[in-house]
C-alpha cells in the first residue's frame, strides 16, 4: 500500500507474538493485518493498549501505521504491537525516549509460557497424588 513512502519501522515483541510496525506520516489510519484496528480487535481495552504510546507522545493523529503481527493471541498481539510502535516513535524522534521509558513502552516484557516438564502434566502440575 506504501511501499514507495519514507517510514519508521520497529518491531515488537511479547509472550509469543512479534509485530512489525511501520509509521509513515499521515492523517492517522491504522491497520493491522491488512485489517483497520476497530475490525481486528472486538475489545476497546485492546485498541487502548496499542495506541498507549501515540496518546502519550500526542502524536494520534499525525501517522498512518500500518502493522503486520502474527502469534500468541490478542492480549500478547496488543502488547506487541505497543512495543513496536513505541519503537518506531524513537525513529521518528528521539525526544520521545524519556516519556516512553518511564511508562515502560520500551521494555520487552520478558514473561513467557513454561515449558512443560517430564514427570509433570504441565509446567508445574504434578500427578494426582494417592497414598495407595
Amino acid at each position: 500500500m506504501y511501499n514507495d513512502r519514507a517510514f519508521f519501522y520497529g518491531t515488537g515483541r511479547r509472550k509469543n507474538s512479534v509485530a512489525r510496525v511501520r509509521l509513515y506520516p499521515g492523517k492517522g489510519s491504522f491497520t493491522i493485518n491488512k485489517r483497520d484496528i476497530d475490525d481486528y480487535f472486538g475489545l476497546e481495552t485492546l485498541k487502548v493498549i496499542a495506541r498507549q504510546p501515540l496518546n502519550l507522545t500526542d502524536t494520534l493523529g499525525s501517522f498512518d501505521i500500518e502493522v503486520n503481527v502474527s502469534g500468541g493471541g490478542v492480549s500478547g498481539q496488543a502488547g506487541a504491537i505497543r512495543h513496536g510502535i513505541a519503537r518506531a516513535l524513537l525513529q521518528a524522534d528521539e525526544n520521545y525516549r524519556p516519556a516512553l521509558k518511564k511508562a515502560g513502552f520500551l521494555t520487552r516484557d520478558p514473561r513467557m509460557k513454561e515449558r512443560k516438564k517430564y514427570g509433570l502434566k504441565a509446567a508445574r502440575r504434578a500427578p494426582q497424588f494417592s497414598k495407595r
